[in-house]
């Protein structure tokens, strides 16, 4: 490992999942002292476990991003157990039913925006404070493919994670001469373990997912964090403002239409 992240110290929101804990783990593995916040002690407990007995430095705490109070804390707490806070990744999402706008509940329409949308503001509205009295850091939002294409039925996750693209312009623009970066990554199909239990295996995801990217393959939960330690590091430091598309190629063509009698 290079140790590009040595004297950093970052607070992973959704740390306990899939994509987060492989930022986590990533981000401990070239030197930075993590807290990884999740709604589920014992999984931000789990990936911290993980952390230190690898020989890195991490602790886990519960966190439910549509708490202010929650998010408050686990800002200071980051300053409290590790001196500063250097870096924000937000990774927590959710997933509601599908339908048409006429169709979905207001309460998951609701609950997308408190959890996708909402609670990422509160995490950076809590760090940004402490980012700055460190002398400046990063901000790596999880948004996705969705929020760059539309998909039938699913107008929750799709409108959040478009919002999430602006809103990381926004902040990058707002806080670019306090020395804080702003970016987002937009993962495509990526194999994790509830996308592997719908289609068994990477084999076959890759069998049926696979054709809709340039690659003709689907992702790996370390390929996005990779991404998200380059974003996070000082080899992007002229980076800032930018959605990074780790996707295979998903968004940038269309899907060849079926051969026509020429009208």
């Amino acid at each position: 490992m290079t140790q590009r992240m040595t004297g950093h110290v970052a607070l992973v929101s959704g740390g306990g999942g899939e994509i987060g804990g492989a930022i986590a783990r990533r981000f401990a593995s070239e030197g930075a002292s993590v807290l990884i916040a999740d709604i589920s002690a014992e999984k931000a407990n789990a990936v911290a476990k993980s952390i230190a007995d690898a020989g890195g430095r991490a602790a886990g705490l519960a966190v439910d991003v549509g708490e202010p109070g929650q998010c408050e804390r686990a800002a200071r707490d980051a300053v409290l157990r590790f001196g500063k806070l250097t870096v924000l990744v937000n990774s927590v999402a959710t997933v509601t039913p599908d339908g048409k706008v006429e169709d979905i509940a207001l309460e998951d329409w609701e609950r997308a925006l408190k959890i996708n949308f909402t609670g990422m503001f509160l995490m950076c509205k809590y760090a940004l404070p402490q980012i700055r009295a460190s002398g400046g850091g990063s901000v790596v939002n999880i948004a996705s493919s969705h929020g760059h294409f539309a998909l039938h039925g699913r107008v929750g996750y799709c409108s959040t994670k478009a919002g999430i693209h602006h809103f990381t312009r926004v902040l990058a623009l707002d806080y670019g001469t306090e020395n804080i970066r702003v970016n987002s990554i937009s993962p495509g199909p990526i194999d994790t373990e509830r996308s592997l239990r719908r289609y068994g295996t990477r084999e076959n995801s890759n069998r049926i997912r696979g054709p809709g990217q340039a690659l003709k393959r689907t992702g790996t939960v370390e390929e996005v964090a990779n991404a998200a330690l380059f974003l996070a590091s000082e080899e992007a430091s002229f980076v800032t403002g930018a959605d990074l598309r780790v996707d295979g190629g998903q968004t940038i063509w269309k899907r060849e239409e079926p051969a026509s009698d020429g009208v």
